[in-house]
């Protein structure tokens, strides 16, 4: 684990390498960065962003998204995968933003988690870039890159953020996030891109090839540049070899008789 110090100088160094790192979702207002994020679920950026406009056109407020039905809502997200449960989630969303909070997104973590389809990270994204309170958002990118540098450990989310919130004034969380996720995507990936990355000189992973990743499990991303041995494959040639000949006697020619110990041969 880094210190706060080291820590600074790591996230210097990734705004640094991601000048202007932020949310890749489209929105203008809470409400469409809350949709947005339910919707980016098991999806991508770039997707969601496809389909958000036709949607906010339709349902520009949590009022006209709560009138919906699934029959009318799932075409429209279909692409994105999960649609129908992002349909019911949205519809429910929307549904209680209108019963509990008079149709406006709330500003607090506790009230957030408590809607439909709404978890930590979803909450924290919507927190710390529409309504500008900090929030960590922490995905699967963020988890393998804080592991490889060192800067978290584990792959619970929640105990990550925590770490992470520990190493940072508040109003360096939401752009840390942004920073983690945009290296993961572009280039601390499964297979890191390492000669481009500006925190090598900080980074476990790139130092001794053995960072915990994600998942809990050392060694599971190998130094760059070291090939790992193969194992041995039996190919269909060695498995169609024929044995080796039996011995034959000088004298006939024919296959030697094996003899029992024990025994002459008559």
């Amino acid at each position: 684990m880094k210190s706060p110090t080291v820590a600074t100088a790591i996230f210097d160094a990734l705004d640094e390498q991601h000048p202007g790192a932020d949310t890749e979702l489209h929105f203008t207002n809470a409400y469409e960065l809350l949709t947005a994020t339910i919707l980016s679920a098991q999806s991508t950026d770039q997707r969601v962003n496809m389909v958000t406009p036709a949607l906010f056109a339709r349902y520009p407020s949590p009022a006209a998204l709560a009138t919906a039905t699934a029959e009318e809502l799932e075409p429209q997200i279909h692409s994105t995968g999960f649609f129908r449960t992002k349909s019911k989630s949205l519809i429910g969303m929307a549904t209680a933003l209108m019963a509990q909070h008079g149709g406006a997104v709330p500003a607090d973590m506790d009230a957030l988690v408590q809607l439909p389809g709404v978890g930590r990270k979803t909450a924290n994204v919507v927190l710390g870039h529409a309504l500008g309170v900090p929030g960590l958002p922490v995905d699967r990118h963020v988890l393998r890159v804080a592991n490889r540098i060192g800067l978290a450990e584990g792959e619970d989310a929640e105990k990550v953020e925590v770490q992470l919130c520990a190493l940072l004034p508040t109003e360096r969380w939401t752009r840390a996030s942004d920073c983690l996720i945009l290296h993961g995507r572009r280039v601390c990936k499964p297979k890191p891109l390492c000669p481009t990355c500006l925190v090598q000189e900080y980074c476990d992973y790139a130092r001794t090839g053995d960072a915990t990743d994600a998942r809990g499990a050392r060694g599971a991303g190998r130094k760059p540049g070291i090939t790992q041995p193969k194992p041995k494959t039996i190919t269909k040639a060695t498995k169609n070899a024929s044995p080796k000949a039996a011995p034959k006697t000088a004298a006939t020619g024919a296959p030697a008789r094996l003899v029992k110990p024990g025994k002459t041969s008559q």
